[in-house]
Order: C-alpha cells, then sequence, then structure tokens
C-alpha cells in the first residue's frame, strides 16, 4: 500500500483569501493629471474606499529609529566592499538608476491598503524618485542588513544585503509596521563582487510572484511597485561565459521584517553573543506578542514557534506546486514569510525531482527535498540559538525539532484532503491522496489543472468520466488504475453529508486555476524588456484572482496545457 509520504514526502493548499484587483499603471512623463489613464472599472461587489488614503508624498514619513536606537550601527561608512562585525546593520545611500525611468507595474493593493497612499501618487515624477532610490523618503535613514548563512548546505560565511536598501518602517491606520526596501538599488558593503543591480528580467518574477503567493494565501513579502531604466547591466545568465547586457530595475517591497536565519547565524558563529541576545530579544518584542519576555524559556518558545510556522509554510509550497528554488540559511524567514524571490517555479507536469533551478546541479533544491531542507535549516537555526541556551533548554529544543516533520505532514494530510474536498477523517484518506499522486507522477499530470478540473467536475461527470473538456484529467484518466481510484473516490464523495455544488465550490477555494508558470512570466519578460508592460498587467490582475475563472486569463491560455517551448525555459541564480 502506498504512503502519501513515500510517494511524495515534502510536496504540496493556500487557504482561500479575499483578495483585491490591482492595477498596473505606465508612467507618464508628463505631470499633467489628464495625461494618465485610469482603469475605472471597479466591480459593484467591491467596498473600494479612498477615504484616509494620503495624496501627497510630502507627508508619507518612515522611520529608522527603533532599529537604529535597538542596534549598534557599522562604525565605518561608504558602499565600498568589507568585512563587518559587531552590528547589525550598515548606513548604505541607495545609488540611482541612471536613464529615463519607467513605473512598469503598482500594486494598487500594497499601495492603497498598506501604505495609505491614493495609488495616484505613483503616476508622479516623485514616485518614480522615492521608489527607485533616487530621492529618500522623510525619516529615511538606508540601511543594509548584515547577515550570513549556509548556502547550498555550506557555511558561506559573511552576506548581507548586496543589492537591497531598507528605508525604514511605516505603521499604517490599521497600526501594522511595515519594513519598506528597495532591491536593485545599489552596492552596499554586503555586495561582494556583485554591481547592486538587478535586471528587469528577476524583477518583473518577484514582483508578480510576491502578490500572487499574497492571493493564494501563502505568507510573503509583498511587492508595491516596479521601475525600470535605461540603464545597462551585463549579466552571465547561465553561468556559461555568455555575457549580455540588460536593463536595470528596482522592486520596491515590503514585510513586517527582514530577519532571516542567517541574521542569528553570523552572531554566533562570530560569538557576538550579546548582539545575538539583543537581536533575539527584539525579534520575539516585535514580531512574537504571545511569548513572555521574562520567561527564562523564551529562546526555546520562539525556537518552537518557528519551528511549527515553518513546518506549515513549507506545506502551503507543496499543496500549490512551488519550488522556492534557493532554500539557504539566508533566505529563510525567521517570520516564517517566503522571501527572496529568485529561480522558483511552479511545477506544471508533476515530479518530486522538479528543480526550478538550472544553478542547481545536484537538486539540493528540488521540490521534493523542501521539507527536508526546511529541517536542515531549522537545524542551523537551532545551531545558532545553542550558544545563549542552557544544556537543559538545548535538550529541550532537539526534542522540539524532532516533531518537525510530523508537524509538516498532518498540515500536508490536511491541505490535500481539503484539495479534494473530504469532509471528517477516514483511515484511508491518506491512500487515496498518495493513490492519486503516484498516478499523477507516472503520468507527468499536470499538477495545477488536474486538482482544479476534479473540483469543476460534478459527481455526475466523475461517474461517467466525461472529462472532454478537462485536458489534464482526460489525460490522467488512461492511466490503467484511474478508473479504481475514481470509484474509491467517488464512494468516499458519497459517505458524505454534503451537497456536490458544496464540494466543488469548497474545492474550487483551494486549488486555483492559475499560477505564475515560468512560460507565462517568461512571456511578460519578454515584452517588458521592449517596454510592452501590458503583459505584466494581465497576469498581475490574472493571478490577484487565482481561484477565479477570468475571460482575459482563458483568451491568453493560462489555463491550457503549457505550450511546447515551455519545456525549454531555464531560470537561474543570475538577476
Amino acid at each position: 500500500m502506498w504512503s502519501i509520504h513515500s510517494v511524495f514526502v515534502c510536496i504540496l493548499v493556500a487557504g482561500a483569501s479575499l483578495v483585491k484587483p490591482v492595477y498596473v499603471l505606465e508612467f507618464c512623463e508628463s505631470t499633467d493629471h489628464d495625461c494618465h489613464s485610469h482603469d475605472d472599472t471597479v466591480s459593484p461587489s467591491l467596498n473600494v474606499s479612498f477615504i484616509n488614503h494620503m495624496h501627497d508624498l510630502d507627508h508619507f514619513k518612515v522611520s529608522c529609529k527603533k532599529l537604529i536606537e535597538a542596534f549598534p550601527v557599522d562604525e565605518v561608512v561608504g558602499n565600498f566592499v568589507r568585512t563587518v562585525k559587531n552590528c547589525i546593520f550598515s548606513e548604505s545611500i541607495p545609488t540611482p538608476l541612471k536613464g529615463p525611468l519607467r513605473l512598469a507595474a503598482v500594486s494598487k493593493d500594497v499601495v492603497e491598503g498598506i501604505l495609505d497612499l491614493d495609488v495616484a501618487v505613483t503616476q508622479s515624477y516623485d514616485f518614480l524618485l522615492y521608489a527607485s532610490g533616487g530621492r529618500l523618503l522623510p525619516g529615511s535613514v538606508p540601511l543594509a542588513h548584515r547577515y550570513g548563512g549556509h548556502q547550498f548546505g555550506y557555511w558561506a560565511g559573511q552576506l548581507g544585503d548586496g543589492r537591497a536598501h531598507s528605508l525604514g518602517q511605516y505603521t499604517n491606520r490599521k497600526g501594522e509596521m511595515w519594513e519598506l526596501q528597495l532591491k536593485g538599488s545599489g552596492k552596499t558593503p554586503y555586495s561582494r563582487s556583485g554591481d547592486g543591480r538587478a535586471v528587469i528580467r528577476s524583477s518583473v518574477r518577484e514582483f508578480l510572484c510576491s502578490e500572487a503567493m499574497h492571493s493564494l494565501g501563502v505568507p510573503t513579502s509583498r511587492a508595491a511597485s516596479l521601475i525600470v531604466s535605461e540603464e545597462p547591466v551585463l549579466r552571465d545568465r547561465f553561468y556559461n561565459g555568455h555575457v549580455a547586457t540588460e536593463r536595470g530595475a528596482v522592486v520596491l517591497r515590503l514585510a513586517k521584517s527582514w530577519f532571516r536565519i542567517g541574521s542569528l547565524e553570523i552572531l554566533a558563529q562570530g560569538r557576538e553573543l550579546d548582539l545575538l541576545r539583543k537581536l533575539l530579544d527584539f525579534v520575539i518584542g516585535e514580531h512574537f506578542p504571545s511569548i513572555d519576555s521574562t520567561d527564562p524559556d523564551k529562546y526555546v518558545v520562539f525556537y518552537a514557534t518557528v519551528v511549527n510556522e515553518t513546518a506549515h509554510l513549507i506545506a502551503q509550497w507543496m499543496s500549490i506546486g512551488f519550488a522556492h528554488g534557493v532554500c539557504n540559511t539566508d533566505n529563510f524567514s525567521l517570520l516564517s514569510l517566503t522571501i527572496d524571490y529568485g529561480p522558483f517555479g511552479f511545477m506544471e507536469s508533476f515530479n518530486t525531482n522538479f528543480v526550478p533551478n538550472t544553478s542547481d546541479n545536484e537538486g539540493r533544491y528540488s521540490i521534493g527535498a523542501q521539507a527536508n531542507v526546511g529541517l536542515f535549516n531549522l537545524q542551523k537555526l537551532l545551531g545558532a540559538l545553542s550558544p545563549v541556551l542552557s544544556l537543559e533548554q538545548q535538550q529541550k529544543a532537539k526534542h522540539i525539532v524532532q516533531g518537525y516533520i510530523d508537524i509538516y505532514q498532518m498540515r500536508f494530510h490536511q491541505l490535500f484532503k481539503a484539495k479534494l474536498g473530504l469532509l471528517g477523517e477516514e483511515e484511508e484518506d491518506g491512500y487515496l491522496i498518495a493513490f492519486l499522486l503516484k498516478m499523477m507522477e507516472e503520468m507527468s499530470s499536470d499538477f495545477t489543472m488536474t486538482f482544479r478540473q476534479l473540483s469543476e467536475a460534478s459527481t455526475q461527470q466523475l461517474h461517467s468520466s466525461d472529462f472532454a473538456q478537462m485536458w489534464a484529467l482526460d489525460e490522467l484518466s488512461s492511466h490503467k488504475l484511474f478508473s479504481e481510484w475514481l470509484s474509491m473516490y467517488l464512494l468516499r464523495l458519497g459517505r458524505q453529508e454534503d451537497h456536490d455544488e458544496d464540494r466543488q465550490h469548497r474545492m474550487k477555494n483551494v486549488n486555483p486555476r492559475y499560477v505564475l508558470r515560468n512560460w507565462m512570466a517568461e512571456s511578460a519578460i519578454k515584452k517588458a524588456e521592449i517596454n510592452d508592460f501590458s503583459e505584466v498587467e494581465l497576469l498581475h490582475h490574472t493571478l490577484s484572482f487565482p481561484y477565479l475563472t477570468q475571460e482575459t486569463a482563458e483568451e491568453a491560455g493560462y489555463a491550457a496545457r503549457p505550450p511546447s517551448w515551455a519545456k525549454r525555459l531555464k531560470v537561474s541564480c543570475s538577476s
């Protein structure tokens, strides 16, 4: 008998969430408001309010006070590369992008819902400067964060924000505090051999995926805007000696915190234990309100929380077929957010060995390895905490991390039950899931559309195996054991006190019809590189409603069989 975890120990439901529309606006060089085009079409079902939105960027202020007062800042000033000690941040001024700037994309949900700004301000030249590093926001003291990390299993030493600048924290009208950061904004002391820039190709992917993951209900950093320039940037895209000139771009991104496992590792490795305690106390005090700051076991409780939430995050990744691509400890958030979108990929044909990153020659970060990599990273986090834990606390923490796989497997099981519309708990549910996944793997079934079409098929269609209009299910139905599995599935559904329409509705709310497939991103990138941002806009809007069938998305083929050229696509760490 198959076990769900022997089939896919580390794979794939993001809970349905209410999502808001996102509008992408192209910058018009004129400051005359009549010059700008706006999409005024708003669904009557949406309660859109502009009350309390700021219409003037001069009144928008951030603060670095809390971070600067909490930690020592690098005593050396300047963006030149160096080894940094005894601090958390270095002051670092962004380098403005050269040449004409264009607003390629903006998230109205972020700009208005988080930053309290009227989205119309993004049409101004001031916004272009603020969101690209050409001008500092009021209150900003730009900082680059010092951290280290284990990369592909090995300690890499000092890493840090090599092309990112934290502008400061903003507290919105809901009382939420968000840290604003520019990515691609120039060199810092942590740039190593890099130029501090990001290119259009990688920036489009980060912008779109950040917002898409939010709409899928996955904890993630957010993206407010994407600014592109004419500045030439040299990149060897596949590390094969073919250097090409691309164009620079900057993403304005946000998170509740950008601290990651590597933030603690660098301090433990350098025996900077007072600073390690200070950073832990800060993170707990700011982001883990349920932890009592006077509890002598607070670091153990913190660790238990991170273990639990990391297991849940990776289970969510698996439920939507998402492979991060570079699961190094410097890319794993202490808040269990999805951050640092690089050579990620959404799995198309079901394959537990799917590796989106062509730089990952050994497949360390394949989709089927992500849960185990999460365990590795949590063990490294424990190593970073150990110098400030007693021997008894270290033993408690070791016991906690031993429960990680059970937490992950339980969440994985819950998510896949929801993907199949199963209510309650029956002994054979795990087998039913594993049976389906095994068939999908053997048939190289499309992951997203197989589950989506199971959601859309009525019980009558399932009984008759009428899948003529459902390409993914039609392909899977040719498996020699499909009829056996389908009979088991229908019997299981029949034991539920449930209307078929309710089952379909539940399943469609957890099985997206659209995800950011690499071929879709590549199509948008090719157009963006010639200043046509129409497909970036289309994808942004489509992926803001991933669970709803949309006419324009269907016309674009976003739910159809992937084009043949999609299999030849490659993405790498070069960005």
